[in-house]
């Protein structure tokens, strides 16, 4: 048990003392930081982040984030730029530089190759009087006071501040392009987050049956229409455009309180009104619809046409839900 609360000790600590230490960027942050997100702004290139280490791998990140939010932005490990891969690097593209010490060897052989072919550099760095701090065009500073290992070796507080360093150029990047779900939708368009951005009703509801019966259709008729298109509900329609809605649970109850019901007609057990949704509107929406009125079910209508159901069970199957 001692062991126990000493290990979340530890925990507790490591997490205070990079969230102190992130807290702190907000002071670090210069007219630099400004000119740097208006350079990136106002390129025509691409953005070529490189590092080496524990930062090349925060770069693969930072390069991530600007590319899921309209910055085109490639990686680019320092060791590989110096034996071939400078060639990465076009005319109009803005390097970021990323190293806690700005003084490694990869760093400095580096920066004198970028310099000379005239791209503007920014340093991320947590030592703005280093070899790349005062190489670099602009100097973002991502000083740490110390690594959360006990040892003040493994990065550890400092990765974390050049990785919250990255997003804040990205989000700020963001901002100025008006960067909306829409344009994040076009990045990512797979799994539930790209569904829940992109797909739409119709997408849904044309591969479905399409329910359909008439104020006189008989309750047998009704029955059988709803059984074959297994979707557990049809519309009742009148010239195409929805007049009603009969459901399972019509059925049900129809059949617990009415002891002949040969007779009966659609119309007599419709509910009338049915909530129904366009064609063109968002899945995502459709679901909010089905939650806020406890139903399972939309009748689709496009230009006040009947066009078919969205049910529940799809949006789950979508991965919506």
């Amino acid at each position: 048990m001692k062991e126990n609360v000493s290990i979340i000790e530890i925990a507790k600590d490591t997490i205070k003392m990079e969230s102190n230490s992130i807290s702190n960027l907000t002071t670090l942050l210069t007219n630099d930081f400004s000119e740097a997100v208006k350079l990136i702004y106002d390129s025509k290139g691409r953005v070529i982040i490189t590092g080496v280490g524990k930062s090349a791998i925060i770069a693969n990140k930072i390069v991530a984030t600007l590319n899921s939010t309209g910055t085109p932005s490639v990686f680019m490990h320092a060791a590989d730029a110096i034996h071939g891969d400078l060639g990465l690097i076009l005319e109009d593209d803005v390097v970021i530089c990323i190293s806690k010490s700005g003084n490694t060897p990869e760093i400095k052989v580096l920066v004198p190759l970028i310099k000379s072919a005239k791209n503007k550099m920014i340093a991320i760095t947590g030592n703005v009087e280093s070899f790349l701090g005062k190489q670099a065009d602009y100097v973002l500073n991502t000083f740490v006071e110390k690594e959360a290992c006990p040892n003040n070796l493994a990065p550890t507080t400092s990765t974390t501040a050049q990785l919250v360093m990255g997003d804040a150029l990205a989000v700020c990047l963001l901002k100025l392009r008006g960067f909306t779900s829409k344009d994040f939708a076009k990045y990512h368009p797979g799994g539930a987050l790209g569904k829940k951005l992109y797909l739409r009703v119709h997408d849904i509801s044309s591969a479905n049956e399409k329910p359909q019966v008439t104020a006189e259709t008989s309750i047998k008729d009704v029955i059988i229409e709803i059984s074959n298109k297994m979707l557990g509900v049809t519309a009742v329609t009148e010239n195409d455009k929805v007049i009603g809605i009969v459901t399972d649970g019509d059925l049900r109850r129809m059949l617990s309180t009415v002891p002949d019901f040969s007779k009966l007609k659609a119309k007599d057990i419709m509910g009338k009104n049915p909530i129904c949704i366009d064609v063109d509107a968002m899945a995502v929406d459709a679901l909010e619809i089905m939650e806020n009125n406890d139903i399972s079910h939309l009748l689709v209508e496009d230009n006040g046409k009947y066009k078919g159901v969205v049910h529940l069970h799809h949006l789950i199957k979508e991965g919506i839900i």
